[in-house]
């Protein structure tokens, strides 16, 4: 439909001017350096530093990846192109992209771009990153608030988790917490994963055919879910749980992810994101307790069956009891991250 035609295009565009900036900055840095070796850009980043040709090529990448993260102001993309999607490939490319873009982001951040001097001097890709963080956090919490649409939300929520994970790269950039950091952002991306892959396979199996006379998002209309639990009750529980689970709430793994993430930005000194972080995370729970509300204590609206497969109630089983796991015994997973952080450093 004409809605999935809108977002392909605007995920084809952006997606090829982001990637077009990253190369460039990525020429421009070896214009510079007169290399693309990590260590070898970290090596001569102190003769450089201050060179408008390797700041440039700094910027750029920085702003190419705040596309592929969606981050504000380079976010705009996101909502339709994950409303217009079929629901799966939403899910992946909350996900996968989301969680791949920031591997790449920490992993320049603690080779190439690790020198105090780069992030908080010349270049000030720290300082940007801040500002990137407050906008993304505030920007993706108000529209979500806004929306009737579960999907849309889903993406601007998707929008305000890049500004917390936002806040761990920062603390990254500071030699004393870097490790603890590291290990926070990605059990931080293990658990919104789980999250998110759950509450859209939820969406996917409650929306209904597409006919030709449907308004576009009226499969994913908040209504959708009123009297969920009386009529499909598997489904609104596990839903509850991977809601709660992004909004932060425990036991959930959510809150583990944030409770590492902001505890890591209190180490590194950076008091002002970490408050400014569990601010907006309270704000953001009105919308996901909003569709809680709506699936136990409004009435159904019709009798529409789910889809429903032993694949998808697997996977909906499995991603709930992650969730749930992750949030009592959260230790294994973190052990994992802390060896994986210690790689990457």
């Amino acid at each position: 439909n004409a809605k999935s035609a809108e977002g392909a295009m605007k995920y084809f565009m952006v997606g090829a001017f982001a990637t077009s900036v990253l190369l460039y900055g990525m020429a421009l840095i070896y214009g510079a350096v007169g290399s693309t070796s990590l260590s070898e850009i970290a090596r001569q980043a102190s003769h450089v530093a201050s060179a408008p040709l390797f700041i440039m090529g700094v910027l750029l990448i920085l702003v190419a990846l705040g596309f592929k993260i969606s981050a504000v102001p380079f976010h705009m993309w996101a909502p339709d192109a994950y409303e217009g999607a079929p629901t799966p490939v939403t899910a992946f490319m909350a996900t996968t992209v989301k969680a791949a873009a920031f591997a790449t982001l920490i992993r320049l951040e603690s080779t190439a771009f690790v020198r105090p001097d780069l992030a908080y001097g010349s270049s000030g890709w720290a300082t940007i990153c801040a500002w990137l963080a407050v906008l993304t956090m505030t920007l993706g919490n108000l529209a979500a608030l806004r929306q009737d649409n579960v999907k849309r939300m889903l993406a601007y929520s998707s929008i305000a988790h890049a500004g917390y994970l936002l806040v761990g790269v920062l603390a990254a950039s500071v030699a004393g917490a870097r490790e603890k950091a590291l290990s926070g952002i990605l059990f931080y991306l293990a658990s919104y994963t789980a999250s998110a892959i759950g509450a859209f396979a939820v969406v996917g199996a409650i929306e209904k055919k597409a006919r030709l006379d449907d308004e576009p998002g009226e499969a994913w209309d908040l209504a959708r879910f009123s009297g969920l639990a009386r009529r499909h009750p598997g489904l609104a529980f596990v839903m509850t749980v991977f809601l709660l689970s992004m909004a932060g709430v425990p036991p959930t793994a959510g809150f583990i992810g944030k409770l590492y993430v902001f505890q890591a930005a209190v180490g590194a000194e950076l008091y002002g994101l970490a408050i400014f972080g569990i601010l907006t995370s309270a704000m953001g729970a009105y919308y996901y307790l909003r569709v809680v509300v709506f699936m136990y204590m409004r009435p159904a609206e019709g009798a529409e069956e789910a889809i429903s497969s032993p694949a998808l109630s697997f996977a909906l089983a499995a991603a709930a009891i992650a969730v749930v796991v992750l949030g009592i015994g959260a230790d294994p997973l973190l052990r994992i991250a802390q060896a994986a952080g210690s790689i990457i450093m």
